[in-house]
């Protein structure tokens, strides 16, 4: 029941009813991706979405489906040959807000302490 009310009152949780009816008369299932998002097509129209597993946050989408979904190319991942070189990284959603985030020296939430100052600063005067 929770699981319905999430779906019909929000629209980062997964998909709406809405979306869920449109998929259910329209969509065809392309394919999904590491993180479990699994991206239809209209054929008729060639609409494209993804349907996001948890949050709805787009720096999910990896660089292959986001060509896909944006039209830059008319081939979804799975039918591609493509190989990624060996100093390719993996996909890696935006981090930005969560404790994983990238914390420079000197941040305030850096656990470790602050770097002290030397005297080698001048302030600038007109």
């Amino acid at each position: 029941m929770k699981a319905f009310l999430l779906q019909f009152f929000t629209w980062w949780n997964g998909q709406t009813l809405g979306t869920r009816f449109y998929t259910w008369r329209k969509g065809k299932l392309v394919g999904t991706d590491e993180a479990g998002n699994k991206y239809y097509r209209d054929p008729k129209t060639d609409r494209r979405w993804v349907i996001y597993n948890g949050v709805a946050e787009a720096s999910r989408v990896p660089p292959g489906w986001y060509g896909w979904i944006r039209h830059q190319t008319d081939v979804p991942p799975p039918e591609e040959t493509y190989v990624p070189r060996e100093w390719q990284k993996p996909h890696l959603p935006n981090l930005t807000g969560t404790p994983q985030a990238y914390r420079p020296p000197g941040s305030l939430r850096n656990p470790q302490p602050r770097p002290t100052v030397a005297g080698d600063y001048e302030p600038w005067r007109p």
